[in-house]
């Protein structure tokens, strides 16, 4: 096989369309994929020549794949949200938790001297993410950049707890997932995740 010659704007951005794809391959992977067979179909395409399989039978091997993957996936939330239970359960029972009747729970870490705020109104925050395993998937304090914001436009877990902080707070908020994102994938954050927040109350704006 030739040298590939990528020194020209034309190879490189050819290249990137290839990389792109295979990108996005590489982390929603279908089942079995087969990459000689994709490099198959990108040159039969580009080239205009027939479609080595049937539209009838390309049709009927998608929806099995389909199938399959959504079989998977509801598998997988399955076993997330179970995991999600027992981590609230365990929790819940420890010293100086807080268990609401919406299910959130949350631990005083500083008692703030403030007002608390309504759900109109805003408020400025600092907050540090994460899941339940530790994994960091947003926080203000490694921006270094306070985060401003009307109480009624965020999660519903935030929603409640920030109505019932003082300003000058800091709570440890631990979110149940349809207080969250629920079945939704948000960025790093997997469906059915429990989310662990450390929030401080800086200021109602």
């Amino acid at each position: 096989m030739s040298e590939l010659n990528l020194s020209t704007d034309e190879a490189r951005v050819s290249y990137g369309i290839g990389r792109q794809l295979g990108d996005q391959l590489r982390d929603n992977p279908p089942p079995g994929v087969e990459l000689e067979a994709i490099v198959a179909g990108l040159r039969d395409a580009f080239a205009s020549q027939p479609s080595r399989v049937a539209a009838e039978q390309l049709n009927a091997s998608f929806r099995v794949i389909r199938e399959r993957m959504q079989a998977e996936a509801e598998l997988k939330a399955q076993a997330a949200a179970a995991v999600g239970r027992d981590y609230l359960a365990s929790n819940a029972q420890r010293e100086g938790v807080v268990v609401l009747p919406s299910g959130l729970q949350y631990e005083v870490l500083v008692t703030g001297e403030g007002a608390k705020p309504g759900r109109d109104d805003h408020v400025r925050t600092h907050y540090h993410g994460t899941l339940i395993d530790g994994t960091v998937f947003d926080s203000s304090y490694e921006r270094g950049q306070p985060a401003e914001f009307p109480v009624g436009g965020v999660i519903a877990g935030w929603v409640e707890a920030l109505q019932l902080m003082n300003a000058g707070s800091k709570w440890r908020l631990h979110v149940p997932s349809e207080l969250a994102y629920g079945e939704q994938a948000v960025g790093s954050i997997p469906p059915h995740s429990v989310l662990v927040f450390d929030v401080e109350l800086l200021d109602i704006l």
